[in-house]
């Protein structure tokens, strides 16, 4: 299990004056839609470029929505400054890829970073989503090559849609809904890959599940360092913005449902941190337990020979049958005496594992 988080563009802005552009070194080739919709018809806009955007917006009144995936170019990202009077450590946050979730105010929009959790692999990488709210448009852009909008834009297409009801704000919010549901797939993606990762600590203990254990963890801490300050943008956005105007009071609804879902993420998060850090618990256990039955093995086998050696030892001290003696040995000289010794010696093995039998400590379904 792993965990990618990528930045790109951090280390080469070191020295550059803030607001300042990337060439595009680092740039996801970026594909644009342009969708202008009201409450009886939408469509979307063809070709999808910032100025058709702007004419969209002059001559028809709705809501205008361009959506960006991947990466825009450093020629775009002015243009889009010039066009919409964006201020340049805007551009920056969009061109950076590195923003931690946040709420920016501005004068004439409002801005917003997320993190799109995506499990990839065997981990899990975050990727970036910008958000622009202006007065009757919206602009995302996603830093990825697959797409998640799909699923709006299939329901602005229905004239039904409540979408098609609401302004900009509206659009603004379904966008922030669709990323937070995002991570309800990676959570239970993670959720099982803990669950296994439990079940093989317990079945089979050892040390090659302590580097996973690691891994997990690690890629816990990453994300809830990412997401938890989401549930800071939406409370932000509940209780309110200097520039009123771009967001209805009737939207406050829906933000409250919104922060609930973060709250109900988050309490995920602390679940499964708490599982990962008693997974540590669970493996140093499982490996004391099984140090445990080695050494009981260890110790009923000494156990065992402790009395055979005794015998062996008195019989290979060599004495011969001296008869002037009366301490030497004649069992040295019997025509059976190896096999009665043998013999004795079985029987006492036998008798030591049946008294370790009856204390338990052998053969014993307690095996703890």
């Amino acid at each position: 299990m792993s965990f990618e988080n990528r930045r790109i563009g951090t280390a080469d802005r070191v020295g550059m004056a803030p607001g300042a552009l990337l060439e595009d070194t680092h740039s996801v080739p970026a594909h644009i839609e342009l969708i202008h919709y009201r409450e009886h018809d939408s469509s979307a806009i063809d070709p999808a470029s910032l100025q058709a955007m702007q004419t969209a917006m002059a001559a028809h009144d709705g809501v205008t929505w361009l959506h960006v995936q991947g990466l825009p170019g450093k020629a775009f990202l002015e243009e889009m400054g010039a066009r919409f009077g964006l201020h340049p450590l805007l551009l920056e946050d969009i061109q950076s890829r590195d923003q931690r979730p946040k709420l920016d105010e501005y004068v004439e929009h409002l801005f917003a970073v997320f993190s799109v959790p995506r499990w990839q692999g065997d981990g899990a990488v975050l990727e970036q989503f910008s958000l622009l709210l202006g007065d009757g448009y919206v602009i995302s852009i996603h830093d990825a090559q697959s797409d998640i909008t799909g699923v709006l834009r299939a329901r602005l297409a229905q004239s039904s849609s409540r979408l098609r009801q609401h302004g900009a704000d509206y659009l603004f919010y379904s966008l922030i809904d669709l990323i937070i549901d995002q991570i309800y797939p990676l959570l239970e993606t993670f959720g099982g890959t803990v669950d296994e990762l439990e079940e093989r600590l317990v079945t089979n203990p050892g040390h090659r599940a302590l580097p996973d254990i690691q891994s997990a963890k690690r890629t816990l801490n990453q994300l809830r360092r990412q997401l938890w300050p989401t549930r800071e943008v939406i409370s932000h956005l509940i209780r309110g913005v200097s520039n009123e105007p771009l967001l209805e009071a009737g939207l406050r609804p829906y933000l409250n449902d919104l922060y609930d879902h973060t709250v109900s993420v988050m309490d995920m998060l602390e679940t499964y941190r708490d599982t990962v850090t008693g997974l540590i618990d669970i493996h140093l256990s499982s490996v004391s337990n099984r140090l445990n039955e080695i050494m009981r093995t260890l110790t009923v086998i000494s156990t065992l020979f402790i009395p055979l050696t005794f015998i062996t030892g008195i019989y290979g001290m060599n004495f011969g049958n001296n008869a002037d003696s009366p301490f030497a040995m004649p069992e040295l000289h019997w025509y059976f005496g190896y096999p009665l010794i043998l013999s004795v010696m079985v029987m006492v093995a036998v008798g030591m594992l049946l008294f370790l039998k009856r204390r338990g400590w052998i053969f014993s379904r307690d095996r703890f």
